[in-house]
């Protein structure tokens, strides 16, 4: 066939549509679609047929999940299926389509693992002589680079694309923004075309690709076939193929150069594509810059403010209430803002117990008392849709400040009933709000992490915290400082980290407190013989024990912090109002 990088110069290349939904639409075998090429591949020889004759110019190999997790790491099972699955395609298409390269998203959290599996499968379709790749339905960038490069050594004339999934607002089920992806492709130098498919429609596809630069590269569009039901336990597509054709020529009027479909598609939507697309003349790519909404001018964020200016803002966290009274925090609040408190925090569902929501309560206190808020947002509740709805509103309400943290888990006991999220963890929502800050807000989020002075690995956990930094992390909070170990990780933190740091101080207010933060509350460490300093101590001399300790723990930490971070014990603000005070004592004697 003809080189398939001239074919690009005068023709616009059309793909097949969806394998694994047509699919499913014909047989209920419960083989599964890959499985096939190995027990059906008379039937997935038909299909990949039937999108030929409808016009389709390439066709992908029915190898979209055959990463090692699918054969339970039977490495032989996967070869087979792979190999039958190239064999199937280049027996089908012949000299009539170009073949590709199937290859999805590889179930890995770091790049080295997803480049060590993509290379395994690469390798399989490069010594059967395949040297196009079509990367796809990719929630982030991890491993691809890295793959791309290899396989560009191994074979300089192969032909790569990168494509991936979006929802219609742009980001990924991560949270990584696709303008964000495709900068960090375009610049590799390892790939021939960048693109979207899944997930979004065409409409919504075409509104995402209109503003895009691909820097040189081929532009590749493969949209669902609308968006899905679900009848009888089963998923429908319902968008009819004479619209997803015409919708395709919105996307064509663009100057996109690579157009298929992907979810719900058939051979007659790609068959009416065809029609469509005869005649027409590669259009040059048009690029309409999109410009952020500025009508409202960027707020003042004072505790930000406060923190740059070197003036050691103090924060106090707040656990919101189990219930819906209401006007007891609201009054606590008020208390610790008129002590002197320059922020408070709202804990999120700790100990993954549910609570009043801290983003609704932070909204609340900060148009109430006009005292900055900082709610917590963990990741085991929420996906990215409700995090971004969550961000959104917060932010409408003038918050403008939120501690990322990945959550503490569900108790084994309750996981039956209550499922964790998880979708992301800290370090990724800290990038999904970023981009947001880049791409949404009119006053960007200022975003704040968790550091675990107490951690025993702490070299792991500055490794995370420089990942969080580089993340869009501005401040980090720590855990409560009460031990020489926490004070000399704190030390380390400041001479490695290049963010604020809020010094963690928690006042110990009992034995008994004492103990259940030793043996219960993960992040804490304490130790005996400061247990031993509140046994038989009566409720006010166990708080002034509290002061006293605090006093001496701001003293120690003044140099390696930029602000203090109070944490309230048992709902006792009256102790927080004279911690507050003497915390401020500390500061003025320096």
């Amino acid at each position: 066939m003809e080189n398939i990088r001239d074919y690009l110069k005068n023709n616009i290349l059309l793909f097949d549509g969806a394998m694994g939904t047509y699919y499913d639409e014909l047989t209920d075998d419960g083989i599964g679609c890959e499985l096939a090429n190995i027990k059906n591949s008379e039937l997935i020889k038909g299909i990949h047929n039937e999108y030929i004759e409808a016009g389709a110019k390439a066709i992908l190999t029915n190898t979209f999940s055959t990463g090692i997790d699918a054969f339970s790491g039977d490495r032989e099972l996967q070869k087979k299926v792979i190999v039958a699955g190239i064999d199937i395609a280049l027996e089908v298409a012949k000299s009539r389509a170009y073949v590709f390269a199937d290859m999805a998203s590889i179930n890995a959290d770091s790049n080295s693992a997803a480049f060590e599996e993509y290379k395994i499968i690469a390798d399989i379709f490069l010594e059967k002589g395949i040297n196009n790749f079509y990367f796809e339905t990719r929630n982030s960038t991890i491993g691809l680079k890295s793959i791309g490069e290899y396989i560009k050594e191994k074979s300089p004339e192969a032909f790569i694309i990168a494509s991936f999934a979006v929802m219609p607002d742009g980001y990924s089920s991560e949270g990584y923004y696709y303008k964000t992806m495709f900068k960090e492709i375009c610049e590799s130098g390892f790939f021939d075309g960048v693109g979207l498919n899944c997930v979004s429609g065409a409409n919504h596809m075409a509104k995402l690709l209109k503003d895009v630069d691909t820097e040189g590269l081929y532009l590749a569009a493969m949209p669902n076939a609308g968006y899905p039901i679900v009848r009888d336990n089963k998923i429908h597509y319902g968008s009819l193929a004479n619209y997803f054709a015409a919708q395709i020529e919105d996307i064509l009027d663009m100057g996109v150069n690579v157009v298929g479909g992907c979810c719900g598609t058939t051979p007659k939507h790609i068959e009416l594509l065809k029609k469509s697309m005869s005649g027409m003349l590669i259009k040059p790519r048009k690029s309409v810059k999109k410009e952020k909404n500025i009508s409202q001018k960027i707020r003042l964020n004072r505790f930000e403010q406060k923190l740059i200016s070197g003036q050691k803002p103090i924060a106090v966290e707040l656990d919101s209430p189990i219930d819906t009274n209401i006007a007891k925090f609201i009054d606590n609040a008020a208390k610790l803002k008129s002590a002197g408190a320059d922020i408070v925090t709202i804990a999120d569902n700790p100990i993954a117990r549910a609570r009043m929501d801290s983003c609704l309560l932070a909204c609340k206190v900060r148009n109430e008392l006009d005292f900055d808020v900082l709610p917590h947002m963990t990741c085991r509740d929420r996906n990215v849709n409700a995090a971004k709805g969550l961000l959104l509103g917060a932010s409408a309400m003038g918050v403008d400040n939120v501690l990322v943290i990945t959550g503490d888990p569900i108790p084994n006991a309750q996981r039956d009933e209550i499922r964790s999220v998880f979708e992301f963890n800290s370090v990724k929502f800290a990038n999904f709000i970023k981009s947001l800050n880049d791409e949404v807000f009119e006053s960007p989020m200022n975003i704040c992490g968790a550091l675990n002075v107490n951690a025993k690995n702490f070299s792991a956990e500055l490794r995370k915290a420089k990942r969080k930094q580089e993340n869009g992390v501005k401040v980090l909070f720590t855990q409560p400082v009460l031990t020489k170990r926490a004070i000399d990780n704190l030390k380390e933190a400041r001479e490695n980290l290049d963010v604020k740091i809020m010094g963690g101080i928690i006042p110990i207010v009992s034995e008994r407190n004492a103990r259940y933060m030793q043996s219960e509350v993960n992040g804490i460490y304490i130790t005996d013989d400061i247990v031993e300093k509140y046994i038989g101590k009566e409720r006010e001399e166990a708080e002034e024990i509290a002061l006293s300790m605090s006093k001496e723990i701001a003293n120690e930490i003044y140099d390696l912090v930029d602000g203090y971070y109070l944490i309230t014990v048992l709902n006792r603000v009256n102790l927080m109002e004279r911690l507050i005070k003497t915390v401020k004592e500390v500061c003025e004697n320096r």
